[in-house]
């Protein structure tokens, strides 16, 4: 089923090209999930490419599962690394200015650590160090 779109919504120009069953990558944080069957329509224009429902989807899912693959990691690195480290929860919340629960619902999952939170633990686990700096 093709989308019924004439103009892209990209560019503005006219002339956009059905496509059945292509292969699409889908790339998050280092990851790749490759999706078959794809279709929808791209501009000739711009090369942009807007699936239909179903395969837009479809490809979403496939996005979404990057993600959480990506937090599952992230989530599993920053318990390593703040054991590691010698800290208990409460004290690496109190260093990256988290709530008391913070590193317990990033370690469970529930909440994704901003960045810094991440960049710094990467840090000090390259360098355990500089933890006496803090």
């Amino acid at each position: 089923m093709a989308c019924s779109a004439t103009i892209c919504a990209s560019c503005g120009t006219s002339g956009l090209t059905s496509f059945n069953d292509e292969t699409f990558s889908c790339e998050y944080a280092g990851f790749t999930i490759v999706v078959e069957a794809l279709s929808g329509q791209r501009c000739n224009a711009c090369g942009e490419i807007e699936f239909n429902k179903v395969s837009a989807k479809r490809y979403a899912a496939a996005g979404d599962e990057l993600v959480l693959r990506s937090r599952e990691i992230e989530r599993k690195e920053i318990r390593r690394i703040r054991r590691k480290l010698g800290l208990s929860q409460a004290r690496a919340a109190s260093l990256t200015g988290g709530g008391h629960n913070a590193f317990s619902r990033y370690e469970r999952g529930e909440v994704v650590p901003m960045p810094a939170v991440i960049n710094l633990f990467k840090l000090l686990d390259k360098h355990p160090e500089l933890l006496k700096e803090l």
